[in-house]
Order: structure tokens, then sequence, then C-alpha cells
């Protein structure tokens, strides 16, 4: 094989990911009426009693702001619920709502499900070989800096164009 088809390979793999991303994005849109991103947010606060947006924005390595806006509409939605703290009126924790359980009982799962079970049928050395990939990728596109996680990187963009 060539360097320039490795080099091709290498980018429509990319895109394949992306596009399998996506794909798992819209069905959820669809189906259930909610984005990706959306889903990550409440299956995380609901592994939590109470959560602040600081916490919950580590948890999914987005900006306090985007999980703000998430956290915004799904509170628009009746699928979250913001507490303020009442030792400290500047903290404000999030909750899920009944609404929220019942779209958890039903909706599939999110894609990194979909992906870890795959994942864990590979030997750790081949994971480490991805993982070492994927970060050497990362860094060649100049990607390292930015605040997202893999499974929400597209999820974002598309999160802000739905809303």
């Amino acid at each position: 094989m060539e360097y320039i088809d490795i080099i091709d390979e290498i980018l429509i793999s990319i895109r394949r990911i992306i596009r399998a991303v996506d794909l798992h994005s819209r069905k959820l849109e669809k189906e259930f009426n909610i984005t990706g991103p959306q889903l990550y947010i409440i299956n995380e606060v609901a592994k939590h009693e109470s959560i602040s947006i600081g916490q919950l924005a580590r948890k999914a390595s987005l900006s306090n702001a985007t999980v703000t806006n998430i956290v915004q509409r799904l509170e628009g939605r009746e699928y979250l619920k913001r507490i303020r703290n009442s030792d400290d009126k500047r903290k404000v924790f999030v909750e899920i709502t009944s609404k929220s359980e019942e779209l958890l009982k039903n909706a599939p799962s999110l894609f990194q499900d979909y992906f870890l079970e795959r994942m864990e049928k590979t030997k750790p050395w081949e994971q480490t070989l991805l993982l070492s990939s994927l970060q050497r990728i990362a860094e060649m596109m100049d990607i390292e800096d930015i605040s997202a996680s893999a499974i929400l990187f597209s999820l974002e963009n598309i999160e802000n164009k739905v809303e």
C-alpha cells in the first residue's frame, strides 16, 4: 500500500467513526426527540443524586457553558431540574425528573455503551494500540486542547444545529 493510500484509508476511517456517531444521534432524535449529548447528560445526572454543572462538565469533558446550555434545554423540556444550594445560593445542582427516569427506561443505550461492549472483546494489547493510535491522530490533527470527549465531539455540533 502506498503512503497516500494509507492516509486516505485513515481519513476514511475517521469519517466512518464520525458518521457512526452522527447516525446514532439522528436515531435518538427521530425516535426519542433527544440528542446524544442530551442523553449523555441525563445519564450522568442519573448516576448521582445531585451534581453541579462544573462536575457534570468535567465528567462529560465539555465546557461549563456547553453543559449549561444543554441543561437549560433539558430543564425547559422537564427532563432535569436545577436546585440552588441552601447554604450557598451561587451553587446550582442538577437532578433528574420522573420524565428522565421514564426516558432512561425506554431509550437505547448510549453510543459509547455499544462501543464499550465491542471494545471489551479485544485483547489488552490491542486496546493499548488503538488508544495510542487515536491519541497520535488527535495530536496530528491538533485537537488535544479541544474540550470534548471522543464520543461527544461531533454530537456537540449536532446539538447546536438542532436546538
